[in-house]
């Protein structure tokens, strides 16, 4: 999950370069829009992955009981917040949508639950 974090993590700085060269009517770097897609799409999926993979990992590998944790359902947060970016980039992508504002804050507070769930995961290491 380390590398999905940190990879959703170079994604949002591509987002904030291009968000900071739209509210600033600067020119768009060459090539960052791309960037920001070849990143963001396999990082979200690894997320989902990560999100499947916990409680998979927690029930056969631990005998846990799933979603006993904080650190579950922050989880379960980030992963939604994730989709939700993700389904917003896909629209803007598409040019169905227009919704900058909303995308760059949504991710923002995937990536912030994604730290928080990191976090708390802590504990539950071996």
């Amino acid at each position: 999950m380390f590398a999905a974090i940190a990879a959703c993590g170079v994604a949002l700085r591509f987002g904030l370069r291009l968000r900071t060269s739209r509210r600033f009517r600067k020119p768009r770097p060459r090539g960052l829009r791309e960037r920001h897609l070849r990143v963001a799409k396999p990082a979200v999926v690894a997320v989902m992955v990560g999100l499947i993979a916990g409680p998979v990992s927690a029930i056969w590998l631990r005998d846990w009981q799933p979603l006993e944790s904080f650190h579950a359902w922050i989880g379960i947060l980030a992963a939604a917040l994730f989709g939700a970016a993700a389904v917003l980039g896909h629209r803007m992508e598409e040019h169905r949508s227009r919704a900058f504002d909303a995308h760059a804050l949504v991710g923002l507070l995937a990536m912030l639950a994604a730290l928080v769930a990191a976090v708390a995961g802590f504990v539950l290491l071996p």
